[in-house]
């Protein structure tokens, strides 16, 4: 299975690429808008602020290509800042534009006793039925580092929550469309395991 993990100057790719070659998947990392619709899974990691992400993806030309591959239906998974630019509209730094593959925004957590970014590890509270949480438990522990969620307007498409002050969405899938808040290549078993899910059976 040939992963094309798209580049675009913000994703720790090479966590993400190792990851991936763990789980059996022949990575290519590319910013290149030609070689990427012949891919047959794309991965959108990412990490930092939501404009620096579009930012990247416009100066490489990547957004439009990004929402064919939708429209083509090629599953795509969106990791941490990537699952949040699928979405229209982020209040992070002013409101800055996505890709809108996804309706719903990104806001920022509320202020209470809880530090925030969110970093470390919390529970997934498992939703919904997706291919990508196959053979993973309910409640089990994976990694965390942001400190805004995504707040989706269709509630169907949350899979899976998490904790902290407040109920986020931690995964989502829509068509061939899945995001996950976390980190999985930094969540050891469980994590492996949702990777290897979108490589061997999401559609």
């Amino acid at each position: 299975m040939t992963i094309v993990l798209i580049d675009y100057g913000v994703g720790n790719l090479r966590s993400v690429k190792k990851a991936l070659e763990f789980v059996g998947a022949n990575v290519i990392p590319i910013d290149d808008t030609r070689k990427i619709l012949g891919a047959s899974k794309v991965v959108l990691p990412g990490v930092g602020a939501f404009q620096d992400g579009m930012n990247g993806l416009n100066k490489r030309n990547l957004t439009e290509i990004l929402r064919r591959i939708s429209s083509k239906g090629i599953p795509l998974l969106g990791i941490c800042l990537g699952m949040q630019l699928l979405y229209d509209i982020s209040s992070e730094l002013g409101n800055a534009i996505g890709l809108g593959m996804l309706n719903g925004e990104v806001c920022q957590f509320p202020e209470n006793e809880l530090k925030v970014p969110h970093t470390g590890w919390n529970q997934l509270r498992i939703s919904g039925d997706s291919p990508l949480l196959r053979g993973v438990q309910n409640n089990s522990y994976v990694y965390f580092n942001h400190s805004y969620y995504c707040a989706p307007k269709d509630s169907n498409t949350i899979i899976a929550h998490t904790d902290y002050g407040i109920a986020f969405p931690a995964a989502v899938h829509k068509d061939s469309i899945y995001g996950v808040q976390f980190h999985p290549e930094k969540s050891q078993d469980i994590g492996l395991q949702i990777l290897r899910n979108f490589v061997e059976v999401c559609q």
